[in-house]
């Protein structure tokens, strides 16, 4: 993956961050893994991307930073076992991926609905021809990543424009 891939995902979770829970974040050097999840997060939510780019989209946290942004979130500390933390560790992963998609400019892409993954050392299992890429991010939170596994295709421009009009 290149810069033009990932550079709106790091976008996307410093805006995102920054306006939804007045949190500011660093993002470091974007890391190539050959698995995302690979056993480091507690909580996960993950997100499929389908069209002209294809794969997953991981926000990946420990459990004391997943507290701590859902709690910043949320406005209120829910248990981590209660329905409203996974919903708001998707909601987030939403509107990262959301953010990110809109920056794909000339592409039709979709997202599907956000699935949470709570539980110590889990491992998301992605296509398995894709590179991912890990972007390891700090908050006064604490830390956690965003792994991007994506394939873009590029199609003709007239496919592009063909697809436009009938959108």
């Amino acid at each position: 993956m290149d810069a033009s891939t990932i550079t709106p995902y790091i976008d996307s979770t410093r805006d995102v961050f920054r306006t939804m829970l007045g949190l500011p974040v660093t993002c470091g050097c974007p890391v190539h893994v050959r698995k995302v999840g690979a056993g480091d997060a507690d909580v996960s939510g993950i997100i499929g991307m389908s069209g002209d780019v294809r794969g997953t989209v991981v926000l990946a946290f420990p459990m004391a930073t997943a507290i701590g942004v859902v709690s910043r979130f949320a406005a209120c500390s829910p248990d981590p076992e209660s329905d409203d933390f996974a919903d708001a560790v998707g909601e987030l992963v939403n509107m990262i991926s959301g953010a990110a998609k809109a920056k794909f400019d000339g592409r039709i892409v979709s997202i599907s609905c956000p699935s949470v993954i709570l539980g110590r050392g889990h491992r998301i299992q992605q296509m398995s021809d894709s590179i991912a890429t890990r972007i390891p991010c700090g908050s006064e939170c604490g830390p956690f990543a965003v792994e991007v596994a994506i394939r873009v295709a590029i199609p003709a421009v007239a496919d592009v424009e063909a697809r436009r009009l009938s959108a």
